[in-house]
């Protein structure tokens, strides 16, 4: 067991903490295809830093553990099989880099973590932990990795591939992309390597820093790292993989998982296989924080967030919303006519889905069509969405935590920064009322505020055993 966990994080009042992640993309349509044509949304502003810094002082007011970005390499062409109604709705493209926004976001910021969404197929991991090593260094060490190894055919086929590796192929290949990481990141430079001594003019001493040697399937890395040590090392690691295979690259390397199942049961269930990945690997189960993606509503009463929901869905993409639910399913939906009844598609895959969302919705008896379950994606995306004053919104969320035991959640926006802005002024107060949401930021690093036992990967986690002593 590790030191920092076996239990949640708590509040300073004792109770479970609610921990929060906004979710965001460097695009215009992130969750809710058609919502940037509302007046109040500023997402068209994306390629904009002030949009940005923005943003993370909103966050950053309403003591957010973090700002979660989204990221995919080419464009959503399931749907029709080419890009043009990606293209026309703005569903994740265009889509700009997300590791350039994070330094002018650290720099208005003293304790928002930052969560960067990197794959895993596309690049080599010598330059790429020196990527990371230099942001963990710019932000103070508040900087976190969700590693993804890829499922759109269109990103493999623009780096000269026919198709993305094979699933499981792709998980083998990024087991070694990260032990690269951590032989770079902490196995290469002792933590006293830097000596900057100006009488003798030594800067580094080069006892103190080792080649490490890497030699394997997919990867030859046999020198040495070239960024000195930053305050995590290796920053905290996010992951996403909801398939056995993920699930065991989870258990073995995950700090923090994302989740977005849209019912209670589903999500209970993810989070229990999730801990057991864990257990299987040899740590604790609250050895990760686990986020579920949520959408609120949220408005001074009732009535008002009400009203807000209805007005948003009279934004909607519905084309929008088939062009991503055709990319996260694999399945094309433009063969199927809008207001066709799913029972009369002949897929398991959209079955099961629909199935999903009408327990989501409350709406079981109902016949969908292909229309409604597009519109239903366009607020708030696959996840579930809580409508509702602060204080009702808060009892949803802590009800949500107390039924599925998630940690927390990645908070998608409907309007952007506005879905924030009213989170913070709504519902944070209130989860703080029900003594479910911190009152100040613990210091340190990222991976310190969400275990509270340091900055560096504890014991047990894999990529320890690839440290050097370190400096007493």
């Amino acid at each position: 067991m590790s030191k920092n966990s076996a239990q949640p994080a708590v509040t300073s009042s004792g109770q479970r903490e609610i921990l929060f992640n906004a979710f965001d993309m460097n695009c215009v349509v992130h969750q809710s295809p058609g919502l940037w044509r509302h007046p109040e949304d500023r997402a068209r502003e994306y390629t904009s830093l002030k949009y940005w810094t923005d943003v993370a002082r909103i966050l950053e007011q309403g003591l957010f553990d973090g700002l979660f970005i989204a990221d995919v390499l080419g464009p959503y062409d399931v749907f029709g099989d080419t890009p043009d109604a990606a293209l026309r709705s703005g569903a994740q493209i265009p889509l700009a880099d997300p590791f350039l926004l994070v330094s002018a976001m650290a720099a208005v910021t003293e304790n928002l973590g930052f969560g960067i969404t990197a794959g895993t197929a596309y690049e080599h991991p010598y330059p790429f932990s020196r990527r990371l090593g230099t942001l963990d260094h710019l932000t103070g060490g508040r900087v976190g990795w969700n590693v993804v190894t890829g499922y759109l055919p269109s990103a493999a086929q623009n780096m000269g591939q026919d198709d993305q590796m094979e699933h499981d192929t792709r998980y083998d290949h990024a087991e070694e992309y990260l032990d690269v990481v951590y032989k770079l990141l902490e196995g290469s430079w002792e933590d006293d390597a830097v000596v900057a001594d100006k009488s003798t003019g030594v800067f580094t001493d080069p006892e103190k820093v080792h080649r490490i040697e890497h030699e394997g399937t997919y990867f030859k890395t046999p020198g040495i790292g070239v960024v000195e040590p930053s305050p995590q090392r290796t920053p905290v690691i996010y992951q996403a993989g909801a398939s056995t295979r993920g699930r065991a690259f989870a258990g073995k390397h995950a700090e923090a998982v994302f989740i977005n199942p849209p019912t209670k049961e589903l999500a209970s269930q993810s989070v229990q296989r999730i801990r057991q990945s864990l257990v299987d690997a040899g740590r604790d189960p609250y050895d990760v924080r686990i986020f579920a993606m949520q959408t609120v509503v949220t408005g001074p009463d009732e009535a008002a967030a009400q009203a807000k929901y209805d007005e948003l869905t009279q934004y909607v993409d519905a084309e929008g919303g088939l062009v991503l639910m055709s990319g996260w399913m694999g399945i094309d939906l433009s063969q199927f006519d809008l207001d066709q009844p799913i029972g009369d598609v002949e897929s398991n895959a959209i079955q099961s889905t629909v199935e999903t969302f009408q327990k989501a919705s409350g709406r079981e008896d109902e016949a969908w069509t292909v229309r409604q379950l597009a519109e239903w994606v366009g607020v708030g995306g696959f996840g579930p969405v809580v409508v509702g004053d602060g204080a009702s919104a808060a009892r949803q969320l802590a009800q949500w935590q107390d039924d599925t035991d998630v940690d927390g959640f990645n908070l998608a926006y409907h309007i952007t920064p506005g879905t924030f802005s009213d989170i913070v002024e709504y519902v944070v107060p209130e989860l703080q009322k029900l003594g479910r949401y911190k009152t100040e930021y613990r210091q340190g690093t990222l991976r310190n505020k969400l275990f509270g036992a340091g900055d560096h990967l504890p014991g047990n986690h894999h990529g320890s055993q690839f440290q050097l002593r370190r400096k007493k």
